[in-house]
Formats: C-alpha cells, structure tokens, sequence
C-alpha cells in the first residue's frame, strides 16, 4: 500500500511540472533529472563518497543552467513575479528529485516517512535569486535515525551547491504546539506548501492547523503583523521616500504586501489574492494596483539578487543605474533614467500604502461585525459610537477618527475633500481608513474647477498654516493622493528622487518633513536648543502664511530643465495667487525661493570674515524681513535634508552670516554687535573652564580671534581650551585629539601645531596616505601664532573603538610628518595606488578664479565629485603654482564637493594677471578630473616644482 501512494505521489510531482507554466523544461525535464540521479546511484552504488561527489556537480549544473534561463527571460519580458515563480519551480524539481533519490537508492527505507515543505516565502512559491529556502521537513512522532539520516543528506547536498537553507524537522503535534506560542513559525506554517515526500502529513498539518490555531486566533494575529510591520517601518524614519530603499523589508515594499496577504489568508480563509474581489475587500482596479505593484517589486529585487550575486535588499545609489537600464527606462529632458526609475518604484511604494490603507479599513469593518459578547457590546456602546464634530454635518469623529457621515459626501460637493482634512486638523483627529479609502476613490473630483474654488484654497491655506502638526496633514493628504491632484506642480514632485547622496528622501517628503521644522521652530515658544536664533525670530515673522507657503513649495520645480531655484520662484508667481495671497506676499514667497539656497551656501562656502561676502550676501536680501526669513528657511531646507546633515557647525555658521548681516541691514547698528558678541562668548568661555585657576580660565578664552569665537560651538571651544591647555603641560609642539560620532557617520582630528603656509597641505596628504576621505575642515589660527584645525573624516568602521583606533592612526602620522619622522611624500609613495571604482555619480568639474568676492583675496572655488586624496592633490597643487592659501572652506554635500580657498601670491597679493588665472584654471581641472600626474609630466622642466624636487626643502622645513 505504501508503495502504491509513493508511486502516485512521484506521477503527480511529474504531472504537475509538466503544467505548471513557470515550468523551464527546456533547461531542466524533471523526469530525466531524476533519471540522471538513479544512473549516478546505481553507477556508484558501493561509493557514497563518488556518489555524492556526481550528484553535487550535476545538481549545481542544473541549477546555474536553471537560474540562467530565469534571468534571461526576465530581461527578455521583466516578469519579476514569474522570474521568482520559475525559481521557485526550478528549486521545487531539485528537492523532488533529490527526495526521489534518497528515498529510493540511499535511503529505501525511509520512503514514506516523511515530507518536504516549503515555507516563508518559499511557501508561497515564489524564490528570490538569493534568497534563503526555507524547509519544514514532517516527520511521524518518532524519530528514527534513518529518517534523520535522509534529512540530514538533503540539506548537506543543498548546503554544498550554496544554497542558503532556514529548516526545522518537527512532527504534525510539534508544529501546533509552537504555532500556539511563536508568531514567527505560526506565520511560516501558514504559507506551508508541500513538495514531496508523504502528503498525508502535510495535509494532516494543514486541517489541525485551519481547525485549532487559525479559526480562534485571527484579531490576536493581525494585531501582531500589524505591529512587526510598524516596528520595520520605524527603521526606515517611517516613511516610504528613502532615496536608498529597502525593497524587501522598507515601507511600501515586498514585505507590507507579504503582510496583507497573510492577514488576508488567516482573516478571510482565502488562497489567492484574487479571492478579496469577490468578497468586496478590494475592487478590480484596486486588485490590478496589488498585482502590478507586486510584479515590480519582484522584478526589481530579482534584478538587484542577479547584479549583486547576492540577497541584496538595499537599492543603493551604485545599483539603481544599472536597474533602470535593465528594466529599459530611458532620459527624459530634467529626469535621468535613474531618476525616473526611482520615481516609479516610489510611486509603486505609495500604491501599496494606499492598497494597506483600503485593506485595514474592509478588516476594521469586518471586524466590528462580528458578533460580540455582551460585555463587549455594552462597553462599544459608550467607547466606539460615533460622535458629532461641532460646526460639521458631513463628518463625525469614530473612537478619535474622522469618518464620513454619508458615503456620497464628496460626491455632494467636492470642496468637502478639502474640508475634511481642515475639520482633522482644526479638531486634532486621526483618520478613519474607510474615510481614506473614500477620499482615494474620489480623487476625479479634483478637477479644475475646485483647484480655483477660493474656499478650498482657504482651507488649504489653513491647514498648511494650523498651529497642530501641519506635516501630519499634508502628508496623509499627499499619502492619499490629493495634495498632487489640488497642486498639479506639487504632483510633478511627489515620488521624485534626486541621484545624488545628499537627500535622503524624495522630493514630497522632503518639502512636508521641512513645514515639520517649521512648525516645531513656530511652536518652541522662542526657545530652541537645536535652533536658539530662529526660534527667537519667527515670533517676530509678521508674515507667517508666506513662509509656511515658501517652505512647502521651495523645491517645487525639482526635476526641470532650469535651475530650479529660478523656475520655483515663477511658478509661486502662478500659485500664490490662486491660493489667495496678494500681489506683495506672492513676491515675497517668489523671492524665498529663488534664494533659498544663497544663505546655507554663503555661510558654507564663503570666508565670513571677509567683509566683502557679508556685503554681497546684504546686497541681495537687502531687508531685515528677509533676512530672518531666509534664515529660517534655510534652517528647515537642511534639517529636512536628512537625519545627519544639520550640526551645531553649521548653525553657527548661519548665526555668524546672519549677524554681520543684520549689521549692514540695521544701518550700522545692531541688537548684538559683533565686538559685544565676542565680548559675550569670550566671556561665556571664561565660565565653562571650570576647574582652571583664574588666570588659566582667562589665558585660554582670550587666545583666539573674533572669528573663532563667533564660529565655534562653546561645547567645542572648552574641549580647545582643554586640549591646549595638556598639550602646553606636556610642552608639545605638536598634538592631535580624535572624537567620533556614529549617528552624523564622522570621524574628527583635531591638530594643535605651529602655523605654516603648507599646513593644509600636509594635513590632507597625510589623511589621503591612509586612504581617508576628508568631510570638511574648520582652519583657525591663534592669538600666539599657532594653527588649531579641525579635519572631519567619513568613517570607515562601524565600531567606534575601531575607528578611533583608525583615527589615532592618522593624528599619530599627521604629527610624525610634521615633527620629521617621517616623509610625506614616501608615504604617499609607498601607498599603492589604489584602483578606482567607477562611482555611480557624475558631477561636471568646474573651476572659478574671482578677485570680486574679496576686497584682499582671490578667491578659487572648486566644484567636482568627491574621491578620496582630493583635498591632498588640491592644496598640493596650489603650493606648487606658489599660491598661499589664508583660509579655505571646505564643503560637501554627499557625492559632491564645494570648496572655496582664499589665496595670494608669494608676496601676499591678489592674483591679477589674466594669462595666470586661466593656468590656475586649467591646471586645477586637470587635478578634479584625477590626471594631476599626467598633467605634470607632461609641463617642461622648470616651470612646475614637481613634488619629488621639492622634497628635500620641505623635509628641511620640517626638520627646522
């Protein structure tokens, strides 16, 4: 009887891969694999170690040949849900065949005793490239040691072909008592497949499974998927927008659909997802949404696993390039292949949230309708009934939520899409799904006509402006689709991301997360420890309604042809009328945002001591109203940027610009004058030096200059002051401090030594030496002639006391290069040259010499991508053109560098000849596009000083 069912069970297997239409029988027939297998076996039936040698090397053929044929139909048609379908049937004819084998010529007298299952993903019939297989082998109570034996030979053989196995061996009673206790195996038996082996103990799990787990436990299930999926988002900052997305496990990924069937599979008892149309859960144009998005998500992860040649989840800058050209997308005049890629899988990402949202709300319903106990009914009764809102007969308030008093309310008078997110924010609730899912089905009603209603503007206007959370808002707005359908401008952004390392999330979420710091700065009460200056200000911002309005539409035009500044500033020209702004609030808002990016690139790139950059930055915001905006604009521009990218250096940058501003503005005078403020950190510096004798404490506050003490933090200032103060102990000449911060990914090196025109210079050859990438750099000197700077370095190591150990490294050699032990340019010698990738950005290289943004420097600005040894090859070419470089700021924003170096000639004069600036041009071109050695061997001898004829001078220099 046994062999009976064995045998009906190998003709079923053969039956069913025959039909199956993911089946590649033109690269693997299931039956002459398992045919292969037997004549292995019987070939080498007194060899087990012969025999599995053969066995291995023709299953790992199969195998390579199988995934072959999967990845070259995907980049034929760029089916991902089939591509994982086929690699799934292709893993499916291996364990068949392979069970076939132990079963029958190792171990016959197992055949029967147990069954392989798929589980996980694995379960649902789809595998990833890379992905784990996961394997619930079935076994009777007993566990005999042949069985195991079989077991055992399975997964050794899966294990040597490379395959990466989760497994568990467990018997039908085992399962159901862990399904009881462990969410994690109760959700891996519900996607439980069968492959081969015993079906009847498969099938015995399944009913137990259906009858004593699932039937009582589903409000106990959803409630724990619903909370694993909160907890993945809260990983990726909650939001979908991520520039560098998780496919599988961020928000609006694979893993939020996997999530939605198995609730739809242990709530709704269905098999497929088709099955949610008939019960009126989803409707077919919602149903295609689920099927369409899911096919992309697998075609984009299956295209990720193959590039990579590993389970790669993260869609890193480096790979997106490549994906797009797989998936045939093309440049489009102000979006690049990439970008438009991104924009689709983030458009895909949203569909999802909207599909979770319509899906929640059907279960919320179901939910309620199931009968409840007497208790539960009395204490609904009082808890979940629905409540009028004052002032409002279309909507009422559902346990805290905002939900339709009538299904046809939108359709009554669309304006009331725009009412109903102002009556949430006026009255502070939450949304109810089934509201949203309404709101989502009505977005045809958006029509011109209710873009140009002025009531709905005012109620937009409102909710932008409310004192409650306004992000909150427009982004559920945003989230359901109508804040790009009520501002078509705003819907060319949403889902848009920029190529580039610096943002971290797209377009439409940077904009909404930039109103949240807007609306924390106007709800601080005027104190602010992040922002102390524009907290302080926006009290006095009579213009409210303007700058919410600039902050929300100042990257409108991302994604243009033209500077997006110039083009934003037109557009607001066309808005804020229709949102009801006047002609002079308009202009304002225009000029916010054409400007917006002046103040953070001044403070950043631009000497602040210089007279000259404070006079050309008043010259263009020419009023104080402005000026206290576009501070507060550009704080809420960067801190919307990313979690990493504000620091307390670039808030006192934009202090320090700010008041020497308002001096000018103020017609000479100011709230705080410059010589005061000095005054006042000086004195403040005095303070914090506790622990010092008073001549100490007064020594080391006054032994630095204005523009130290008006740009350096005071929690940096004491650590100075400290540092100086050991390395005078020690009567070092020399000395070095490192600190790391893991959350801003930045490594700092400070250096104490005696000032020299070459300093820089040797500071960043020694960091490029080691292979370091220099951040940023914060150059001052000291009051008895000392340099104290400050190099910032990307990190290389995730362990802190790794990488300060790496960092010591490098401050021990920048002080061993200094003092003469050792030589800089053997270093650098001795450092082979190592192999550069090519990096998946391109920033055009650009080059400017000015003598017009300083009345005593020229001015060199470089523009270009970043590469480790930049700095180095920068500055060493400025020494060797004999140009001193007085101060320099050295700025990136991700991939891309923007730095400023203040220079003179040998004698301390302004670079004026012509013939001369053009040579500094072309020679610091050749440098950014990393052919410096190539352009100095090819210049006739003399006319450059190449780096090994000066050596020997330098290293005197040192040595004196």
């Amino acid at each position: 009887m046994q062999k009976s069912a064995s045998a009906q069970t190998v003709k079923s297997n053969a039956r069913k891969a025959q039909t199956d239409p993911y089946a590649m029988t033109d690269v693997l027939e299931p039956s002459k694999l398992k045919t292969a297998l037997r004549a292995i076996a019987k070939k080498h039936a007194g060899s087990p170690d012969a025999l599995r040698r053969d066995v291995l090397a023709h299953l790992k053929q199969v195998n390579a040949q199988g995934r072959e044929r999967a990845y070259e139909i995907l980049k034929e048609n760029g089916g991902g849900l089939e591509c994982a379908r086929r690699i799934s049937w292709l893993q499916d004819q291996i364990l068949i065949a392979l069970d076939t084998l132990v079963t029958q010529s190792i171990y016959p007298e197992t055949r029967n005793e147990f069954t392989i299952t798929a589980v996980g993903g694995y379960g649902r019939g789809t595998l990833a490239p890379g992905s784990d297989i996961d394997l619930l082998f079935l076994i009777n109570g007993a566990d005999r040691e042949e069985t195991l034996k079989s077991i055992e030979y399975v997964l050794y053989m899966l294990w040597d072909m490379g395959l990466k196995v989760g497994h568990a061996t467990r018997s039908v009673a085992e399962c159901i008592k862990l399904s009881k206790s462990d969410m994690t195996i109760r959700t891996s038996i519900l996607e439980m497949r069968y492959i081969a082996g015993r079906k009847e103990l498969s099938d015995t799990l399944a009913h137990r499974f259906d009858d004593e787990i699932v039937a009582s436990s589903a409000p106990e299930f959803i409630a724990a998927k619903l909370a694993e999926r909160d907890q993945r988002h809260q990983k990726s900052f909650d939001t979908r927008y991520l520039v560098v997305p998780n496919v599988k496990e961020g928000k609006g990924g694979l893993r939020d659909l996997n999530t939605l069937f198995w609730i739809a599979k242990y709530f709704y008892r269905v098999r497929d997802t088709a099955q949610l149309v008939d019960l009126g859960v989803l409707s077919r144009q919602e149903l295609k949404l689920f099927l369409r998005a899911e096919d992309f998500l697998w075609a984009v992860r299956c295209h990720l696993h193959f590039i990579t040649g590993k389970a790669e989840e993260r869609l890193s800058f480096d790979i997106q390039r490549e994906i797009a050209e797989a998936l045939g997308y093309q440049d489009r005049p102000g979006l690049s292949a990439v970008e438009r890629f991104m924009k689709h899988y983030f458009l895909v990402a949203k569909d999802v949230g909207d599909l979770t949202r319509i899906f929640c709300s059907d279960l919320e319903e179901q939910q309620a309708k199931a009968a409840p106990t007497l208790g539960q009914a009395v204490l609904s009764k009082f808890t979940k009934r629905q409540r009028k809102i004052p002032g409002s007969l279309e909507f009422v308030s559902d346990s805290g939520r905002i939900a339709l008093a009538e299904p046809d309310v939108f359709k009554k008078d669309p304006v009331a899409i725009i009412r109903f997110f102002y009556v949430a924010v006026i009255n502070d609730l939450e949304f109810h799904p089934d509201a949203l899912k309404v709101v989502t089905r009505s977005l045809s009603l958006i029509n011109a006509e209710l873009r140009e209603n002025d009531e709905a503007n005012r109620l937009f206007l409102s909710i932008l402006t409310a004192r409650n959370n306004p992000a909150l808002y427009l982004r559920r707005m945003n989230e359901a689709g109508v804040l790009g359908r009520f501002l078509p401008e705003f819907g060319r952004i949403v889902s848009m991301m920029q190529f580039n390392m610096y943002h971290h999330f797209t377009v439409d979420e940077h904009l909404i997360r930039a109103v949240d710091v807007l609306s924390e700065l106007d709800n601080a009460g005027g104190e602010s420890e992040m922002h102390p200056l524009a907290a302080r200000l926006i009290s006095s911002v009579e213009e409210r309604t303007v700058l919410y309005v600039a902050v929300l539409l100042h990257d409108i035009a991302k994604g243009r042809k033209e500077d997006h500044s110039i083009a934003g500033a037109r557009l607001a020209r066309k808005i804020c009328p229709r949102l009801g702004l006047t002609v002079k609030q308009t202009e304002l808002v225009s000029w916010l945002i054409e400007y917006h990016l002046l103040m953070s690139m001044t403070s950043q790139t631009r000497d602040l001591n210089d007279r000259k950059t404070v006079v050309d930055f008043a010259d263009k915001v020419q009023s104080l109203d402005r000026l206290n905006m576009l501070l507060i604009l550009t704080v809420c521009d960067i801190r919307a940027v990313g979690p990493d990218v504000w620091n307390g250096w670039k808030g006192q940058l934009l202090r320090t610009l700010y008041y020497e501003t308002e001096i000018l503005l103020s017609g000479g005078f100011s709230a705080v004058s410059r010589k005061a403020r000095t005054q006042h950190a000086i004195e403040q510096l005095d303070d914090a030096l506790v622990g010092m004798g008073d001549n100490e404490r007064h020594k080391y506050a006054n032994l630095h200059y204005q523009n130290y003490m008006l740009s350096v933090p005071l929690e940096d200032q004491v650590r100075h002051a400290r540092f100086i103060r050991e390395a005078d102990k020690d009567r070092k000449l020399f000395a070095t401090m490192v600190r790391t911060n893991t959350f801003h990914d930045i490594t700092e090196i400070t250096l104490l030594a005696p000032d020299h025109p070459r300093l820089l210079s040797i500071i960043a050859g020694a960091c490029a030496a080691t292979g370091a990438n220099i951040a940023d750099a914060q150059i001052f000197t000291t009051t008895d002639g000392r340099a104290l700077d400050t190099i910032l370095l990307n990190r290389a190591f995730d362990d802190d006391a790794d990488e300060l150990r790496r960092a010591n490294t490098i401050g021990k050699l920048i002080e061993d290069v200094l003092t003469g032990r050792k030589h800089l340019n053997d270093l650098i010698a001795a450092r082979s040259r190592e192999r550069r990738t090519v990096r998946p950005f391109s920033v055009p290289t650009h080059v400017s010499v000015s003598n017009k943004l300083s009345n005593i420097f020229t001015v060199i600005e470089i523009e270009c991508l970043d590469r480790t040894g930049l700095l180095a090859d920068v500055t060493q070419t400025l020494s060797e053109l004999s140009l001193d470089i007085q101060t320099a700021r050295i700025t990136t924003f991700g991939e891309k560098v923007i730095d400023s170096f203040y220079i003179t000639d040998l004698v301390g004069a302004k670079i004026t000849n012509e013939n001369r600036r053009a040579a500094i041009v072309e020679r610091m071109k050749a440098v950014l596009d990393d052919k410096g050695d190539a352009y100095r061997k090819g210049m006739p001898q003399g006319m450059l000083l190449p780096a090994e004829a000066g050596s020997e001078s330098d290293r005197g220099g040192n040595k004196a």
